[in-house]
Order: structure tokens, then C-alpha cells, then sequence
């Protein structure tokens, strides 16, 4: 073999797709011997189609499948049942003819709700859950991978006057409002975290150490977690306009520890590692290496994480649109059709069951899904299959 063939065929470039390859290869190897995770994948995808095509046969102006529409005169029709075309006008008709899974007590099309609320279902939870991993790995990012470094007073009383600023500038509604007192604290953190080392960058009458990085940050994650997640969630939305974009917001801004907790105990290990302490050698700045080098490496286990808090979002939103704190009319959720039929739990037992059972299978999936993950993702546990 000549020196040229050498070089084409021993590079790292051309090592690293077989290396890939197989690694993927394995991966579905794995994911088709745990068939539990396998099940879970495949109802995760044909929710994401269904939440999809409910998105564009349910909304516009003229929707395909109109999930608010009243017929009082077809209420509380059995699933499966044909439409009375005598008491119907020619728009109120069914596309199909048929009811297909019944109607509620305004006879309104459940299986045109139930699409519409599988679209709100989707974005709630995807949005909330992006947030919370937004939050969780700036904030467990710094916890570890500053760990032990000095916070100064004047590093709290800048978080916290940006936080005050962004909650003072009342021009916002209030879902943006919430989430730029979010995005203010997190980089007013960042912007004093990375100056610490810098001397002369703080007045020094306001140079007193009082707290590590990682003493506040999981301070805060202590004491977020002695709240019951969903009672406070149901304080906050309470206390906010009734909107699906406070929902997603405020159930993102109450679920980023478990995120939060992966990352700093993956940079707390990661930080030892060679690559760290060459990057650091070279005058990598500290930003640089977090998000460069140091999250593509800890996203294993936020990923594992995001997908099962998937499901506790869509629980939860399902539970406040149950108690009437969700998603406002007009729009259709899984819970509020559930909510509306508990009085009619003999007469029309299908408005309790149908949503019942189509959160329940949703959730399950997206566990058994994030299982799966889990064993995929984990080298020692992959070793052992």
C-alpha cells in the first residue's frame, strides 16, 4: 500500500464512520432486545404523528375536523355511531358520517378534541421540558464545573438585581415576563461567574467571599425540591392569566432540577478528564469549555431525563386542565375532556375513558422509552447486555 493510501485510509476522519456505525448498530440492537423500550418508541412516534396531523386537520379557520363545534342535538352519542343526517346542516356533518369516538355532552366531536389535544399535549410537554433542560444545564454546568469557587456578594446582588429589573419592566405579558426573569438571573450569573477570576473587576468593599458556585446553586436546588412540584405549579398559574404559554413556562421553571442534578455530578467528573486540562493548559475560556467540550459529553443522562420529564409534563398539564387551571377554552386538552366527562361517568362513560387511557398509554410509553435510553446510553450497563 502506498504512503498516499495510507493517508487516505488511516485517517481519523475515515475511522471515526465505521466507529459510528457500529456504535448506532448497537444501539438498535440493544433498543430491539429490550422490547418494552421498543414498544415505548413506537407509541412515542405514532403520538408524534397523530399530535401532528391534529395540528393541521384542526386548526385555520375552516378546520378539516372542528373540535368546537356544538350540535346539541347529537350529544352524548356513543363512539361509532352514525351522524343523523336529518338534524344536521350540510357544515355540521361529520366528514366521515360517523362519530368515531362519540360525542360530549355539547355534541361536540371527541375524536376531533382528542386530536386537538394530543397537538397541546406534544408542544407542553416538548416547551416545558426544554426549558427545564435550558435551566438545568446552565445552572448544573456552573455548579460543577466551578465547584468550589468563590461567589462574591456583589455576584448575588447583581443576579438579583437583574432579576428585579426584568420583573419591573411590567411592558411583557406575563408568560414572557416569567421567562425573562429566567433567562436575566442565568446570565447575570454566567457574566459574574466568569469574571470572578479577574481582579479588579468588583468593587473591592464588595469583595467579601461569602459562597461557592456550587454551595448556592445546589442550595437552590434543595430548596426547590422541598416544594411539591405540582402544587406549586398550581400556586404559580393560579396567580397568572390563564394561557397554555404560562403553562408551558411554568412547568418548565419548576422541573429543571432533576436535569440540574445530572449535569453537575457529569462536570464534576468530566472536569478531571485530559481534554479538560489541556483545554485549560491552552487558555480555552471557561465558556468555551463548558458548552464545547463539556455538555455534549454530560447529555446522555439529561436526555434520558428530558424524555421521561416529557411525560410528567403532560401529566401535569393534563392535571391542571382536570382542575380547571390548564389550558383556557376554546382549545381542547386531554384533561379538560376528562374533567368534562366525570358527570357523565355512567351515561357517557367513553369521555372518561378515552382520555384516561390515552394519557396513560402516552406516559408509559415515554418511561418505558426513557428506560430503554437509559440502558442504551449507559456504558456499564451496555456492557453487560
Amino acid at each position: 500500500m502506498s504512503h498516499a493510501d495510507r493517508n487516505i485510509t488511516g485517517t481519523p476522519e475515515a475511522l471515526a464512520v465505521p466507529a459510528r456505525r457500529a456504535r448506532l448498530q448497537e444501539s438498535w440492537i440493544l433498543l430491539r432486545r429490550n422490547r418494552l423500550a421498543l414498544a415505548g418508541m413506537v407509541i412515542f412516534l405514532l403520538f408524534f404523528a397523530v399530535a401532528v396531523a391534529g395540528m393541521f386537520l384542526t386548526t385555520g379557520t375552516s378546520p378539516a375536523l372542528d373540535p368546537n363545534l356544538v350540535r346539541l342535538q347529537e350529544k352524548l352519542r356513543p363512539p361509532l355511531s352514525r351522524a343523523n343526517l336529518n338534524s344536521l346542516r350540510p357544515e355540521e356533518v361529520p366528514k366521515s358520517g360517523v362519530y368515531l369516538l362519540g360525542t360530549d355532552e355539547l355534541g361536540r366531536d371527541v375524536f376531533a378534541r382528542m386530536l386537538q389535544g394530543a397537538w397541546v399535549s406534544l408542544t407542553v410537554g416538548f416547551v416545558a421540558v426544554g426549558i427545564a433542560v435550558v435551566i438545568g444545564v446552565v445552572l448544573g454546568g456552573l455548579a460543577g464545573y466551578f465547584g468550589r469557587g468563590p461567589i462574591t456578594v456583589a455576584g448575588v446582588l447583581a443576579v438579583l438585581l437583574l432579576g428585579g429589573a426584568a420583573v419591573a419592566a411590567g411592558t411583557l405579558p406575563g408568560s414572557l415576563r416569567v421567562l425573562g426573569v429566567v433567562v436575566a438571573v442565568a446570565l447575570a450569573g454566567v457574566l459574574v461567574l466568569l469574571r470572578r477570576r479577574r481582579p479588579g473587576g468588583l468593587p473591592s468593599f464588595l469583595g467579601l467571599q461569602i459562597l461557592t458556585v456550587d454551595m448556592l446553586i445546589t442550595g437552590l436546588i434543595d430548596i426547590m425540591l422541598c416544594f411539591p412540584s405540582f402544587f406549586l405549579i398550581l400556586t404559580v398559574v393560579a396567580l397568572l392569566p390563564a394561557s397554555i404559554y404560562n403553562i408551558m413556562v411554568v412547568i418548565g421553571i419548576t422541573s429543571w432540577m432533576g436535569a440540574a442534578r445530572f449535569v453537575r455530578a457529569e462536570f464534576l467528573s468530566l472536569r478531571e478528564q485530559d481534554f479538560v486540562t489541556a483545554a485549560t493548559a491552552l487558555g480555552v475560556s471557561d465558556l468555551r469549555i463548558i458548552f464545547r467540550h463539556m455538555v455534549p459529553n454530560a447529555m446522555a443522562p439529561v436526555l434520558v431525563s428530558a424524555t421521561i420529564g416529557i411525560a410528567g409534563a403532560i401529566l401535569a398539564e393534563a392535571g391542571l386542565s382536570f382542575l380547571g387551571f390548564g389550558v383556557p377554552p376554546p382549545h381542547a386538552t386531554w384533561g379538560n375532556i376528562l374533567s368534562d366527562g366525570k358527570n357523565y361517568l355512567f351515561d357517557a362513560p367513553w369521555l372518561t375513558y378515552i382520555p384516561g387511557c390515552a394519557i396513560l398509554v402516552v406516559v408509559l410509553s415515554f418511561n418505558l422509552f426513557g428506560e430503554g435510553l437509559r440502558d442504551i446510553l449507559n456504558p456499564k450497563l451496555r456492557e453487560r447486555h
